[in-house]
């Protein structure tokens, strides 16, 4: 899987962001006072996963954050809601066989040397994305990209693409001064040899520009004076690498004045006085999965044992246990996205259905081996509890599962081989769209991993309704089309969506306009 998919612990550390001086006895007003025009400093507490500042090769959490302050995307989203792309730099238009995208610049964009964004700078950094084959150059997959005039680009799918506005929000496609780019070696092919210079001076047109990068410990961002959205309240801003440990002690020291990185039960408290608590859903799913193939799921790759195991599950009870904020998927799309199930009656506990499906399937009380990384907590949850607490629930109603623990290295491994029984796994989203999850369906990356083909006697009735959601176009159709999917999933399919996480944000009670962002964490520029 992609980076996004499964990471070690200490790479899942989500996003934390402290704001230095905020409140009047946390300093100098000179170093502390935010507001309109730029005043004070804004610092950014976060476990460190940065490799670099050079966007076509960025496609980490820090740098996700960091490159949406340096560079503007064609499209974007607004705050936390990702339902719909929005222009930033250009307005959109979808050709009705949904294979091209027109994007035309609104506006006057302006980069730091004051020159204006137009046509050949969003050719040329989208065109380096594919040439420099990076991390994020998958998304661009089968896309030609073409200048029609000064103010007109055109993307042309191989296939219909119905989710490519949703995906050029991402900070991984920002747009470039494609002349000092190339003045500073940068092409659009793999011997570009721009990312030093991106690592010293960036060449956006974002409300922050970049005076100085340490990728271990520290980096230093200034206001664009040329950014034409309007002076972010902070006029400084610098990201520095902590470790969550600290990071409570942090926020109610007053030390930090955002932290993101706390788990339910560590923010428990702190909602009042000086701080504030924001908890919403993460976009992290993690799910249990059986291997289809009987050579190597056994009596686990019964569709019957899996709909028991749907049914014995007490998703109440883990919702408890992984703390406020968290909720149920009702499919394997999170509740954030179009084409989210609110719930299914296949995923609901019934002991007694759960039972009678067992006895249905003719499984016999056989151990079933169950995979899943003991370093990794997603979003606070360790994956240890939650394995162990499926387990419980499962042995209630006979079904018998041994833990298999594996660091998370190994267990990836095993799980990508697809000659494993069962196990619990997470996946996060490359972008914020249902299509994203068409890889849990037979032949493609996560269903293979669970031993699920096209040929497969479960997936007659999926394959028919995937490329039914692979041709919805709109917003409506593509919803009902992605939730009729699920809900034959949540049927035949092996895999058992058991909860998002909540994400946690411990703010100064004084920070305002907070919105968390399942692909950038936070938009330090929108904070006041």
């Amino acid at each position: 899987m992609r980076r996004r998919h499964f990471l070690s612990a200490a790479g899942l550390a989500t996003t934390a962001v402290a704001v230095a001086g905020c409140s009047s006895d946390s300093g100098p007003e000179s170093e502390g006072s935010g507001g309109p025009g730029g005043g004070g400093s804004l610092v950014v507490d976060n476990a460190f996963d940065l490799k670099t500042a050079d966007p076509a090769r960025s496609f980490e959490l820090t740098g996700a954050m960091l490159n949406k302050q340096l560079y503007e995307t064609a499209l974007t989203y607004t705050g936390s809601d990702v339902s719909e792309p929005v222009a930033q730099v250009c307005t959109y238009t979808l050709s009705d066989d949904q294979r091209v995208l027109t994007l035309t610049v609104e506006g006057e964009h302006l980069f730091a040397d004051g020159s204006a964004v137009d046509a050949d700078d969003i050719v040329f950094s989208y065109q380096r994305v594919q040439g420099v084959k990076g991390n994020p150059s998958f998304l661009l997959d089968g896309v030609t990209v073409a200048k029609v005039d000064d103010r007109t680009v055109t993307l042309t799918s191989e296939t219909p693409n119905p989710a490519l506005p949703y995906i050029l929000p991402n900070p991984s496609l920002g747009i470039l001064d494609s002349e000092l780019v190339q003045a500073n070696g940068g092409t659009t092919g793999p011997d570009d040899a721009a990312e030093t210079f991106l690592n010293s001076t960036s060449a956006g047109s974002g409300p922050y520009r970049l005076d100085t990068l340490q990728v271990t410990s520290q980096v230093v961002l200034e206001q664009n004076p040329s950014y034409g959205g309007g002076a972010p309240a902070f006029g400084r801003v610098v990201l520095e690498n902590v470790q969550p440990a600290t990071q409570k002690i942090n926020v109610q020291s007053g030390t930090a004045q955002i932290v993101t990185d706390l788990s339910a039960d560590e923010v428990d408290g702190l909602d009042g006085g000086r701080t504030a608590v924001v908890s919403t859903a993460s976009s992290y799913m993690i799910f249990a999965w059986f291997n289809t193939d009987p050579a190597h799921g056994g009596p686990a790759a019964d569709p019957l044992f899996v709909q028991a195991v749907r049914r014995a599950l007490d998703y109440d009870a883990l919702l408890e246990l992984t703390g406020e904020g968290s909720v149920q998927p009702g499919g394997v799309v999170p509740s954030q996205f179009v084409g989210h199930l609110e719930s299914d009656p296949s995923n609901s506990h019934d002991v007694a259905a759960a039972k009678q499906l067992l006895a249905q399937s003719g499984y016999a009380g056989e151990p079933v081996e169950f995979l899943f990384s003991n370093d990794v907590a997603v979003s606070g949850v360790q994956l240890q509890l939650l394995a162990q607490a499926v387990q419980s629930q499962l042995q209630a109603v006979g079904i018998t599962i041994t833990l298999a623990p594996k660091p998370s290295a190994t267990s990836l491994d095993s799980f990508r081989s697809g000659r494993f029984q069962a196990g619990l796994a997470y996946w996060g989203p490359d972008f914020p769209d249902p299509s994203n999850y068409l890889a849990f369906t037979p032949g493609e990356n996560v269903g293979l991993r669970a031993g699920w083909t096209p040929q497969s006697p479960t997936a007659a009735k999926v394959m028919p309704l995937v490329e039914a959601a692979r041709a919805a176009s709109g917003p409506d159709a593509r919803d009902a089309a992605y939730q009729e999917l699920q809900r034959q999933m949540n049927v035949d399919g092996p895999f058992v969506p058991i909860v998002q996480p909540a994400q946690n944000v411990v703010t100064s009670a004084d920070l305002r306009d907070v919105a968390l962002n399942p692909i950038w964490t936070l938009d330090l520029a929108a904070l006041s």
